[in-house]
């Protein structure tokens, strides 16, 4: 586990320090030699996730470069390279659904770009 990352989660206020938590907990059992690394300022995996505590919720990003229209339907944003989730509570977590989505973006062929 990167120690920057440990430190931004641990900074983060309520819910967004439990939600964060959980999803790199999600991340990293479900990839368990992804890479982990703070990039803009957020935990990020291999250019293919992130990580974003905000205001009042956190987004977890996913590379949906290469992905189809169907797939990538399942985020929401209209990014070209990256979309997301966003969770406000810890009860919206559906760890099940978030590990479907997370092995989706796997398949992407997301490079530096989408950093």
């Amino acid at each position: 586990m990167n120690k920057e990352v440990t430190e931004y989660i641990k900074k983060q206020k309520s819910p967004q320090k439990e939600i964060s938590l959980k999803l790199r907990k999600i991340i990293l059992k479900t990839f368990p030699d992804i890479k982990e690394e703070m990039k803009n300022g957020v935990p990020w995996y291999e250019g293919k996730y992130y990580i974003a505590a905000l205001r009042d919720s956190v987004n977890l990003g996913f590379s949906v470069l290469g992905l189809t229209k169907k797939e990538q339907k399942l985020f929401k944003g209209n990014g070209k390279y990256m979309r997301h989730r966003k969770f406000r509570s810890m009860g919206e977590l559906d760890e099940d659904e978030i590990v479907k989505l997370l092995k989706i973006a796997k398949k992407s062929y997301c490079d530096e770009k989408c950093l």
